[in-house]
C-alpha cells in the first residue's frame, strides 16, 4: 500500500523567486517534462489538455468567421525563403536547416519553418486564378522551430506548439478589417475563456513582424508586472503577394496582387495563465480551458457506500461539466493539495455525514471558501460557481493592472517608476526610433504597443521634448 503520508512538494513562494516559482508550477504541477533536446520541452497529457481547450475553443472562432484548416509541409526551400528579403533577414539568427538527405547533400538547404508566411504564398500563387475565388481563409494548428539562446516553458522554447492564420484579400480594406477581427477574436478569448485582461494596440515599426506593414498586439500583464505579448495579428499589404507572384484577374479583368494577412498565439498562453492566475499553492485554471472542472476527493472512503455514491456523483456531473474523481488511496489532505497544485477550478468533498444529510462541500480554488450544498442542487450550483470563479480570476487580473500602470510625462518620472515598480509606463511619443531606443537604453523599457484607446498626457515626448505624436505604453517584457 502507498504511503498516505506523503506530501505534495512545496514549490518556490511566488513574492520570493517569481522565475523559478513559475518553473516549479510546470513541473510539479505536471505540465511539462525537459528532453534529450536542448531548448526543447514535452508537453505533459495534464498540460497538454489545457493546450486542447484553448485549441477546441479558438478554432470554433476561427470557423465562425469562415476559416479553414490546412496543413503545410514543416520544410521551406532556401530558395523559396529568400524571395522576402525583410522577412528573411527578421528571421535569419533564428532558423534551423537541414542540409542532408539521408546521405546525401541537398543542393537547396531546407529551413524548418519558423512561421509559415512564405509556404502560403507559394500555395496561393498555384490555386488562386480570379477575383472570385477571393477571400482566401486559412488556418493551420502546427508546431515551429525557432533556435532560440533562452528558454523557458511554454514561454520561449525551440519548437512550440501554435496556430497560424493566413488569408489573402481582394482589397487592402478587407485584409485590415481581417487584421483587426482576429486581433478582437484573441483579445475575447483572452478575457472571456482566460479571464485574462489585455491591452489591444498597434507595435511600432520597430517592434512590428519582418515584413508586415503593420502589426497589432494584445498584451497581458503577469503577477510580477512583466508584460507578455499573447497574440499577434499583421497586415501585410500586397508586399508579400509581388515578391512571390502571386496573383489574381480582377474584375475589370486586370491582373492584380491579393492583400494579406497572418495572426497567430502559441502554448505561451498556457504560460500567461500559470502567471497571470496562479498563487504559492500552485496554478489556478480558468474554467473554461481547465481539463477537469470538479475534482471529487472522497472522505473517509473506506466507509460502506461512500466510493459508491462518488461514482456516482461523477457520472451525474459528467453531463454538464468535466469532472475526475480521485479514487486513488493516498489520503484526503494530499489529494487536497495536490489538486490545489493542479489548479482544479472546484473541489466537491463528500463522505458518510455528508451522505447522511444529502449535502456535500464545495471548495472554490481561488480563496478557498467552503459551501455546504444540498446534493439536488449541483446542477445549478456548480455552473454558477464556474462562473464566479471566472469573474474573481478576470477582476483579480485587471485590478493587478490597475495598480501597476503608471503615467509619465518626463524622463525623470520614467525612471523613478521603472527603478521602483514593475508595470506598464504610459507616455507620449515624438514616433522617433531614436527616443524608443533611448527609453531601452536608460529605462530597460520596450515598446509594449500604441494603445487603441489614446489618452492625452502632455503635448511633448519625454525623451527629446519635440511635439508627441501618440501614446505608448512602456514596460519590461517576458
Amino acid at each position: 500500500m502507498k504511503d498516505n503520508k506523503k506530501m505534495v512538494e512545496a514549490i518556490t513562494p511566488i513574492n520570493e523567486d517569481f522565475a523559478q516559482w513559475y518553473t516549479d508550477i510546470c513541473l510539479k504541477a505536471e505540465l511539462v517534462d525537459y528532453s534529450a533536446v536542448k531548448g526543447c520541452v514535452i508537453l505533459r497529457p495534464y498540460g497538454y489538455a489545457i493546450w486542447e481547450n484553448i485549441q477546441k475553443l479558438l478554432d470554433a472562432r476561427f470557423k465562425a468567421t469562415g476559416h479553414e484548416n490546412v496543413a503545410m509541409p514543416i520544410f521551406i526551400p532556401e530558395s523559396l525563403l529568400q524571395k522576402e528579403k525583410d522577412h528573411v533577414e527578421g528571421f535569419a539568427p533564428e532558423v534551423a536547416w537541414v542540409t542532408m538527405g539521408g546521405s546525401e547533400q541537398l543542393e537547396d538547404r531546407l529551413c524548418v519553418r519558423p512561421t509559415s508566411e512564405t509556404l502560403f504564398c507559394d500555395h496561393f500563387a498555384h490555386v488562386l486564378h480570379s477575383w472570385r475565388d477571393l477571400p482566401m481563409k486559412y488556418n493551420q494548428w502546427c508546431s515551429v522551430v525557432r533556435w532560440e539562446k533562452t528558454t523557458r516553458p511554454f514561454l520561449r522554447s525551440r519548437e512550440f506548439w501554435w496556430q497560424e492564420g493566413h488569408t489573402i484579400h481582394e482589397t487592402a480594406e478587407e485584409a485590415i478589417a481581417e487584421t483587426e477581427q482576429q486581433l478582437n477574436t484573441y483579445a475575447e478569448f483572452c478575457e472571456e475563456e482566460l479571464n485574462i485582461p489585455v491591452l489591444k494596440g498597434k507595435k511600432t515599426d520597430k517592434e512590428k513582424f519582418a515584413g508586415a506593414e503593420a502589426t497589432y498586439t494584445i498584451e497581458a500583464m503577469m503577477h510580477d508586472g512583466k508584460a507578455l505579448q499573447s497574440g499577434t495579428s499583421h497586415y501585410f499589404g500586397d508586399g508579400f503577394s509581388r515578391a512571390f507572384d502571386v496573383t489574381f484577374t480582377g474584375r475589370d479583368n486586370t491582373l492584380q496582387y491579393p492583400h494579406q494577412t497572418s495572426w497567430g498565439v502559441s502554448t505561451r498562453l498556457v504560460g500567461a495563465i500559470i502567471m497571470t492566475h496562479g498563487d504559492d499553492e500552485g496554478l489556478i485554471l480558468p474554467p473554461a480551458v481547465a481539463p477537469y472542472q470538479v475534482v471529487i476527493v472522497p472522505v473517509a472512503a473506506h466507509k460502506p457506500g461512500v466510493m459508491e455514491k462518488a461514482e456516482e456523483l461523477r457520472a451525474r456531473l459528467s453531463k454538464f461539466c468535466r469532472v475526475k474523481l480521485d479514487a486513488s488511496d493516498n489520503s484526503p489532505g494530499w489529494k487536497f493539495a495536490q489538486w490545489e497544485m493542479k489548479g482544479v477550478p472546484l473541489r466537491l468533498e463528500i463522505g458518510p455525514k455528508d451522505m447522511e444529510k444529502e449535502q456535500c462541500v464545495l471548495v472554490r480554488r481561488t480563496d478557498r471558501e467552503k459551501m455546504f450544498t444540498p446534493l439536488a442542487d449541483l446542477e445549478t450550483v456548480i455552473p454558477e460557481q464556474l462562473v464566479h470563479i471566472s469573474k474573481q480570476l478576470f477582476d483579480r487580473a485587471l485590478e493587478n493592472r490597475k495598480n501597476r500602470t503608471f503615467t509619465a510625462t518626463t524622463m525623470d518620472e520614467v525612471m523613478a517608476i521603472a527603478d521602483k515598480e514593475s508595470g506598464y509606463i504610459k507616455t507620449m511619443w515624438c514616433g522617433d526610433e531614436a527616443c524608443e531606443e533611448l527609453m531601452k537604453e536608460k529605462a530597460g523599457l520596450s515598446s509594449r504597443c500604441m494603445p487603441f484607446e489614446q489618452e492625452h498626457l502632455s503635448d511633448v515626448c519625454p525623451c527629446c521634448g519635440k511635439p508627441a505624436k501618440t501614446m505608448v505604453v512602456w514596460g519590461k517584457a517576458y
